[in-house]
């Protein structure tokens, strides 16, 4: 009898509805790619009698051990999200010899390593493209495809969210609680739009590419982030004058000082190829020591393309289980390297201040600057706000922890009424 690779679903929302979809439209080309049919045998659900936009025959459950405790089921597919229960689940998994796939990041952001390494112990696969990018592959380029590099910077627009809003307030003159307004209207944000504007869900996922990157073990928490709700149209409209785009950017750099990881907007220069990724679209840029600068671009999220990247992890699962060699690419982080802490990175500010319109103001402020060692690049006064003169500043490269000194000095100024943003430039220089 011809083998068949059986899956078992947990979860039956967007993504798993999705994968269903996938598996049954392209089910000839699968077999053909695989060598054998590739099943999906039960689906584990929280009701049983929702109704669902898409044909299946496969038995459904609400109980994890109907698929645990299948001998035929060789592949467990998590699409349920969060940490607990699915990292339970995972682990069950994998203890009863079973490959899994999984679109969670939260749980490979957070417990990652603890799973590749249960998995490397029962000699099973632990994949997990879907979780970063939606359909854009990454993961397997940065364990495959380029493991011949050195990887130095990975660079991310890798939450579809946000800069779906930058794009909005940039091209449309919005405010930010209009266009997050629309964002959630349209599916794009969630009720609580926590997790994407405040940047912890780029976060997440920057953690997950620097570990595989770099070949060393990060965690979210060793992420510094700052979201983009502090991000107002004045700010948009500085950025397109000085030739600027507003973005929010997933980074990641191993260098001299150790490894730097963070989210955080930042002005980019227009003519960079990441200034020209519009809407809910993510990019990746990264920088190898052999292939040099490479980009990888499309939809980060979304039923299809996130259900695209899941099934090709079936489909590399299967191939393996046909030639029997599993657990090939497991934990790629083989070294324990150290954080450049947040304070010692370097980069150029745009720094924008509501002052007092009278003589002696910027001598005040330069001299709070001088005091820091900051060298100052260029200075705008363009308007007035509340009788008050608007001030951008940009600076030149400078440690972080400098230009925090001089920030506080700035704010405790008698002629300045308020510090209105600080934002840090992404650029190798001003041209």
């Amino acid at each position: 009898m011809e083998k068949i690779v059986h899956a078992g679903l947990l979860g039956m929302g967007t993504v798993g509805t999705g994968v269903v979809k996938i598996l049954a439209k392209n089910a000839h080309d699968i077999l053909q790619k695989v060598g054998m049919p590739v099943n999906i045998k039960k689906i584990m659900v929280r009701q049983l009698d929702k109704p669902r936009n898409v044909d299946s025959n496969a038995e459904f459950t609400t109980n994890i051990d109907d698929i645990i405790n299948d001998k035929d089921i060789d592949i467990v597919v998590e699409l349920m999200g969060g940490i607990e229960p699915a990292k339970d689940y995972i682990l069950q998994a994998l203890r009863a010899g079973k490959h899994v796939i999984t679109a969670n990041k939260d749980v490979v952001a957070k417990c990652g390593q603890e799973i590749l390494q249960v998995a490397e112990e029962n000699k099973v696969d632990f994949l997990f493209e879907a979780s970063v990018a939606g359909g854009i592959p990454i993961i397997r380029p940065l364990k495959q495809c380029l493991a011949a590099n050195k990887i130095s910077e990975v660079v991310g627009i890798i939450n579809g969210t946000t800069n779906y809003m930058l794009t909005k307030m940039t091209n449309e003159g919005l405010d930010f609680d209009s266009v997050l307004a629309e964002a959630q209207a349209k599916g794009y944000a969630e009720a609580d739009p926590t997790a994407d504007v405040g940047g912890l869900d780029a976060a997440r996922k920057i953690a997950i590419l620097a570990s595989i990157a770099f070949g060393s073990r990060v965690s979210v928490d060793d992420v510094y982030v700052e979201g983009i709700t502090n991000i107002s149209k004045a700010d948009i409209g500085y950025a397109k004058e000085l030739g600027y785009v507003i973005k929010l950017l997933a980074i990641a750099k191993d260098d001299e000082r150790g490894i730097d990881v963070r989210v955080h907007p930042a002005f980019i220069p227009s003519s960079h190829p990441l200034a020209s990724v519009h809407d809910v679209f993510n990019a990746i840029y990264i920088k190898g020591d052999a292939v040099g600068e490479t980009m990888f671009y499309g939809r980060g999220a979304g039923e299809m393309p996130t259900a695209s990247a899941v099934v090709a992890d079936i489909i590399d699962v299967a191939r393996n289980i046909k030639h029997n060699a599993n657990s090939r690419i497991l934990c790629t982080c083989f070294e324990e390297k150290s954080f450049c802490p947040v304070e010692q990175t370097e980069s150029p500010y745009y720094i924008r201040l509501l002052v007092e319109d009278k003589p002696g103001v910027l001598a005040a402020i330069a001299g709070a600057f001088g005091a820091q060692l900051v060298s100052l690049h260029s200075v705008i006064q363009k308007s007035k706000v509340a009788n008050c003169s608007e001030l951008v500043l940009i600076t030149n490269q400078v440690a972080d922890a400098s230009l925090r000194l001089a920030i506080n000095t700035l704010a405790g100024l008698s002629v300045v009424n308020k510090v209105c943003n600080v934002i840090r430039v992404e650029a190798d220089n001003f041209g």
